[in-house]
């Protein structure tokens, strides 16, 4: 009987090592799945959101929703409804956001700085005139629910030059280094 339960013993070993085997294997499979699934959150949070939502998500949601997701200030204009300029400027940038879609980059000049910057606005370049030119704003994901007119400065800083000729007593005074 010892003989016969030598071989059962080394039968019952192999198949233990089988199972650890499967076991291992089982374990591997699952440390590779819970890295995939670290990998695409890692992934989905560096990508762009606004307040919950991709811009994805933005573009195709309806204009209702998507006012519903701004400041309140904003909301309030937008629920007003918008004005003849900002509507005629909206037009104007859909007919360049489709110009782009077919390969013009084409560059929308305005003077409406009060227009808020919607989703479908993202990757457009739009002249906006701070009152002396056209600043060229790139449109960007993160400029979503602001103003045009936050991103073209109308006030510079001031840079002093020398005295001149004419200049008072006290200001003609320049020290000598």
């Amino acid at each position: 009987m010892a003989p016969n339960e030598e071989q059962n013993d080394g039968k019952q070993k192999e198949t233990k090592t089988e199972d650890a085997a499967k076991e291992s294997s089982k374990e591997s499979e699952e440390v590779e799945d819970t890295k995939e699934l670290d990998l695409a959150k890692e992934r989905d949070r560096l990508k762009f959101h606004y307040r919950g939502y991709t811009l994805d998500q933005l573009k195709r949601m309806n204009m209702d929703a998507f006012i519903q997701l701004l400041p309140a200030r904003a909301r309030r204009s937008l629920k007003r409804g918008l004005p003849p300029r900002q509507r005629k400027l909206l037009e104007r940038l859909r007919r360049a956001y489709r110009a782009k879609k077919r390969g013009k980059d084409l560059l929308t000049r305005t003077h409406v700085r009060d227009m808020l910057i919607f989703p479908e606005m993202v990757g457009l370049k739009i002249g906006v005139y701070n009152g002396k030119q056209y600043e060229i704003v790139d449109v960007k994901p993160e400029m979503i629910g602001h103003y045009l007119g936050e991103f073209s400065l109308t006030r510079r800083r001031v840079q002093h030059g020398s005295p001149g000729i004419g200049a008072t007593r006290s200001s003609k005074y320049v020290p000598l280094k």
